[in-house]
């Protein structure tokens, strides 16, 4: 099956002389698969979600997502690969508080520039498959954490992306919850979704992935979890390194700047939001 995602000897680090977040890895996830990536804290999960999402480069090597060097396009190009083939899930859901359900879910789109009529059909139908419709014209804050998640969700897949990344989905919740994500999230990739997930939970790995990778300090190594053959290229024997980042990120890799100029969302919706100012919200759709 034709690679989806393909890294080679991909090495990426934040100082000329720091030690590598991620050394040397090269990986290959077919279309259709849902893998988990599995490590210790800093062992270098989270960027590697980052350099196949675009939002970091990598020091070495070549990241290539649907045939696309990604790791060699302009900003522009990066924005519009992210809002066009990338959803993103986090942790702590990265919900517009001042937005509504119906609104988180749209804003992606209407940034890529998708008809009002069209964008709405679209999330409608993903709030009602998602089990929410009820809470559309609600706000965040009164929604919990499982609803928060299922809105995140909404609003990763409302372009339609090939590929969905998710850092640790079921972290912030309590564990019956984290299961319904979890099912969820099986569901979604048995239906065709491609799919990555950080996570910690070895129990979420086994049950909703078909394959699990493991990542010790910034290296691949053999897996023992999953259910399919680890990943051609598969490194092993990692050397330890402590990892300090560049300041200006956050403590799991990812660009607070970019993360800001992605619409504070977290869903793969391109730096162009920045220029957009703070009427993005307020933007007049296409008809």
């Amino acid at each position: 099956m034709d690679a989806l995602i393909e890294l080679n000897e991909v090495s990426k680090r934040y100082d000329n002389d720091g030690a590598f977040a991620v050394e040397d890895v090269s990986l290959r996830v077919a279309a259709g698969e849902s893998v988990a990536v599995m490590g210790p804290s800093g062992s270098g999960k989270s960027t590697l979600l980052n350099l196949i999402a675009g939002l970091d480069r990598p020091t070495a090597g070549t990241v290539t997502v649907a045939g696309q060097r990604i790791d060699s396009l302009s900003e522009t190009s990066l924005a519009k690969y992210r809002r066009q083939r990338v959803g993103m899930i986090f942790q702590f859901f990265n919900l517009l508080d001042d937005l509504t359900v119906a609104d988180n879910v749209l804003l992606p789109a209407q940034l890529a520039g998708v008809s009002r009529a069209d964008a709405k059909r679209r999330a409608d139908e993903l709030l009602d498959r998602l089990k929410i419709s009820q809470y559309k014209q609600a706000y965040p804050a009164r929604l919990s954490g499982g609803e928060r998640q299922r809105v995140a969700i909404a609003r990763a897949l409302v372009n339609s992306p090939e590929l969905l990344l998710a850092d640790e989905p079921t972290g912030a919740l309590d564990t019956s919850t984290g299961e319904e994500i979890g099912e969820l999230l099986r569901e979604l990739n048995q239906a065709g979704q491609s799919m990555i997930m950080v996570t910690h939970n070895a129990d979420l790995a086994v049950r909703y992935a078909r394959r699990t990778i493991q990542i010790v300090d910034g290296r691949l190594a053999e897996g023992l979890l999953g259910d399919d053959e680890l990943a051609e290229g598969r490194l092993a024997d990692g050397r330890h390194a402590e990892r300090r980042l560049a300041g200006g990120r956050h403590a799991d890799g990812r660009h607070a700047d970019r993360q800001l100029a992605d619409g504070g969302l977290g869903a793969g919706i391109g730096t162009d939001a920045t220029a957009r100012g703070s009427g993005a919200h307020s933007a007049k759709w296409q008809s």
